[in-house]
């Protein structure tokens, strides 16, 4: 799971890269949930929690450049 201080450190392209990769990690996850091979299934909450995360910081990122 990312902490939050460790999204803000990222760059913006950093920020776009690790969203991508956090997507395509719950897909595969709910894939395999769908399918039955899922083992840890807290891992969709962690996934879908991180992307909240690193969205959350490219919208205040936003919004401070936008004023």
């Amino acid at each position: 799971m990312m902490k939050i201080q460790e999204v803000r450190e990222l760059s913006d392209k950093q920020l776009r890269e690790k969203e991508n990769e956090l997507k395509e990690e719950l897909f595969n996850l709910r894939f395999q949930l769908a399918t039955g091979q899922l083992e840890n299934h807290m891992r969709i909450k962690e996934v879908r929690r991180s992307i909240a995360r690193v969205k959350t910081i490219i919208n205040e990122r936003r919004q401070h450049a936008g004023s």
